[in-house]
């Protein structure tokens, strides 16, 4: 495995990736709230829009190495080379990475671990 495929590439300004996010969240809610949902039920289950940024930028890695589903090492070394690139997104990434004891449905580590 060849560092690039470690390390995620740094593509746009932070400001750029969460106006990004932000679009993306907001039309998630509009979905949701179209499709008859109450915002009390589902907002709380929705990432904030830096782990939204923090996922986008995972994505891209995975995307950039062929598809591959990382492991748990490579995983963890992915977002920690994310927090490193972008120091504001150091939170989003441990909160990532923490057990927060709330599990959420989006969190890629719930899916895995799920039967």
């Amino acid at each position: 495995m060849t560092t690039h495929e470690q390390t995620p590439r740094k593509r746009a300004s932070l400001e750029l990736l969460r106006a990004e996010a932000s679009d993306e969240l907001s039309v998630l809610v509009d979905e949701r709230l179209r499709a008859g949902e109450d915002p009390w039920d589902f907002m709380e289950d929705l990432p904030t829009v830096d782990e939204l940024v923090v996922l986008m930028l995972r994505a891209e890695n995975i995307a950039a190495n062929g598809g591959a589903r990382p492991n748990a090492s490579r995983h963890y070394r992915v977002l920690r080379q994310i927090a490193l690139d972008y120091p504001p997104l150091t939170r989003a990434v441990w909160r990532l990475l923490g057990d927060t004891g709330a599990p959420r449905r989006w969190d890629a580590t719930v899916r895995a671990d799920a039967p």
